[in-house]
């Protein structure tokens, strides 16, 4: 909830732009903190930032601490409402189990901050102050991060505060009419009353005071950190930091690299797409059974941000060969056992015995690019693809995120299209609008074109779709 505070007000005042969200309350983030960097699997996602104990002064070497010159300002007041309703049809239909719902679902989340002031290092002090100054390379985080090739060292150079006590408030309302016997949850865990074939209704309302000189959000300067120790301060926005290697760096992450900026922006995703191929058609080879089970418990963590961002991380972790702990997972209990149920189709009997073919592997990082993809999706983008995950539903999505990734220009009436109902393309039009892709009709051919927007949300979508319906296939 104050995540979700945080990252709207950040998108609202600097869109694009340097400043971080913090994530928790429980964060203690000052000028000269020491925040870690960490680059993700995938070119397309955000790096990740997790901020530390410690403040520059902490990891230098020498008695004489380094006193930033700090200027203070009035930055804005704001308070911002952010709410929708969403209805209804999902038909979803599993091999174990099938369920119907239909539903009407209102939340409204008010982020109060009031006034707030914005704290800046004066950077040409501190470059001043650097000047000559090492960092310990025998202290604990340095080597610990230095350990992680794919992490970096940065320091506050800017953050936003609150002057005045403030509040997020959140209002959830949820009612509709279920069948089957998959259980339908929310994102929170306010009361619930549900039978099978019967109806489920659900409200909540949380209010979340947060105290006065809380940061919100923050910006970086990173650190380039040579083998002795000496660092430089990485004054423009397009330069990275890092620790100093030997031999030539892994310019290249995991899975996909960018397509050159010249080409047209549907042929990079149908450049991506196509190095990306053989992880969805890995998916859709797994026993009907597998994939079943996993759309099943895919689409009960997707209600959750939070959920999917732990599923994603606890895949992260088991790609770099780490065995996660479950019970450091912050989310709910019923979501935890969800994903469990996922691993445990990981480690099928069928999966282990094809491990020396590299197939075991291979489907953790296929459904770890998914989760990812989801992962970088708006809230308001996962909402409405949650209430998508169906054959019926999938199978033209699929179709549509092909032809946006080619012509970008079909005939409704072409197999796969010709059965999608209004309803159906309105949840359609309004997911890709969500994502930065207008949906067109003119006639019997619908048209998709990519809105010049900064961000990865259209090829996002595309993987999402791509990989979920690919567990969908001819289930």
């Amino acid at each position: 909830m104050f995540a979700t505070a945080t990252r709207n007000f950040v998108e609202e005042v600097d869109h694009g732009g340097l400043l971080i969200p913090v994530s928790s309350l429980n964060d203690t983030i000052a000028v000269l903190t020491v925040v870690v960097k960490r680059k993700r699997f995938w070119f397309w996602q955000k790096p990740k930032y997790i901020p530390t104990d410690f403040t520059l002064n902490d990891i230098l070497t020498g008695d004489t601490p380094i006193k930033p010159g700090i200027i203070e300002t009035d930055f804005i007041k704001y308070n911002g409402t952010y709410g929708d309703n969403i209805q209804g049809n999902v038909d979803a239909s599993f091999v174990l189990s099938g369920v119907s719902v239909q539903g009407k679902d209102s939340s409204k989340l008010q982020s109060s901050f009031g006034s707030l002031k914005k704290e800046e290092v004066d950077v040409q002090k501190l470059l001043r102050d650097s000047k000559d100054r090492f960092l310990d390379m025998s202290h604990s985080l340095v080597q610990q991060t230095k350990e992680k090739h794919r992490q970096s060292f940065g320091i506050v150079k800017e953050r936003i505060v609150t002057v005045q006590p403030c509040s997020v408030i959140e209002e959830v309302q949820q009612g509709g009419e279920c069948g089957g016997r998959l259980s339908f949850c929310g994102p929170k865990n306010p009361k619930v009353s549900l039978k099978e074939n019967g109806s489920l209704s659900k409200d909540s309302n949380v209010t979340m005071e947060i105290p006065i000189h809380s940061t919100i959000a923050y910006a970086l300067i990173e650190l380039e950190i040579k083998h002795d120790g000496r660092y430089e301060l990485c004054l423009m926005s397009d330069t990275t930091g890092g620790f100093e290697v030997d031999g030539p760096s892994l310019k290249r992450l995991l899975g996909v690299s960018g397509a050159s900026a010249e080409a047209s922006e549907n042929s990079c995703l149908r450049e991506e797409l196509e190095r990306l191929s053989d992880h969805f058609q890995l998916l859709s080879a797994l026993p009907v059974n597998t994939r079943s089970s996993l759309l099943q418990q895919m689409t009960k963590v997707m209600e959750d941000q939070g959920a999917i961002s732990s599923l994603q991380s606890v895949l992260d972790q088991m790609c770099l060969g780490e065995r996660p702990d479950l019970g450091n997972v912050a989310t709910t209990e019923s979501q935890k056992e969800n994903i469990q149920a996922i691993l445990d189709l990981l480690d099928q009997p069928g999966q282990r015995e094809s491990a020396e073919a590299g197939q075991s592997t291979s489907v953790l990082t296929a459904l770890h690019l998914i989760a990812s993809a989801i992962d970088e999706m708006t809230n308001e983008c996962l909402a409405i693809l949650g209430m998508c995950c169906s054959l019926a539903m999938l199978q033209p999505l699929e179709i549509l995120v092909q032809c946006m990734s080619g012509k970008g220009e079909m005939p409704l009436s072409s197999a796969g299209l010709a059965a999608m109902t209004e309803d159906m393309y309105k949840k359609t039009e309004h997911l890709f609008a969500s994502s930065n892709v207008s949906l067109k009709r003119n006639g019997d051919t619908v048209k998709t074109e990519i809105n010049h927007r900064p961000g990865t949300l259209p090829l996002v979508l595309c993987i999402a779709v791509r990989g979920l319906a690919s567990l969908a296939h001819c289930v």
